[in-house]
């Protein structure tokens, strides 16, 4: 087993806009992202990205534009030399019913390291929102609260991460 450091994705990877990333357009990559994670992943950590993506349970976009983002996200790390080991979404919205996908439900981190054998005590979850932490929580995580479109590489070296 290994340790896993999940991260939201919105307000953490990419730039916060206040509503849904209705378009790829809109997908800004927050500076020094791809260099933290470069850092986590020298560091022994598995990363991996949680996201909750309601737009899609509203009819804003669809899964195709969430997995073209996805991919292109991987593009843009992998030319940093850092990688992400999954993408694991949610697509409800709250108001159209209760899932045990949605954070601050941990079911995601726990399918994330359900699938790349990650210890979840030993793991950390960076989010932007009160619900992120709730996420970790739930299963037994470490949570740490950011402020949305800050620092990832000021965060991780903070908490001592890398």
């Amino acid at each position: 087993m290994q340790k896993g450091l999940f991260l939201d994705r919105d307000g953490v990877i990419n730039r916060e806009l206040g509503a849904h990333c209705t378009c790829f357009e809109d997908f800004e990559l927050l500076p020094e992202v791809p260099e933290a994670i470069a850092a986590a992943n020298v560091a022994g950590w598995k990363v991996v990205v949680i996201t909750n993506q309601s737009g899609i349970g509203l009819g804003l976009y669809d899964h195709s534009l969430v997995e073209r983002i996805h991919g292109y996200l991987h593009d843009m790390l992998k030319q940093h030399g850092a990688e992400v080991a999954d993408i694991f979404y949610c697509p409800h919205h709250p108001q159209h019913g209760r899932c045990l996908c949605r954070k601050p439900g941990g079911l995601l981190l726990q399918r994330g390291a359900a699938r790349h054998g990650i210890d979840l005590h030993a793991s950390v979850m960076v989010g932007d929102r009160d619900r992120d932490v709730e996420a970790a929580d739930s299963c037994g995580a470490r949570g740490i609260l950011v402020e949305a479109n800050g620092s990832l590489m000021r965060t991780l070296r903070t908490n001592g991460l890398v």
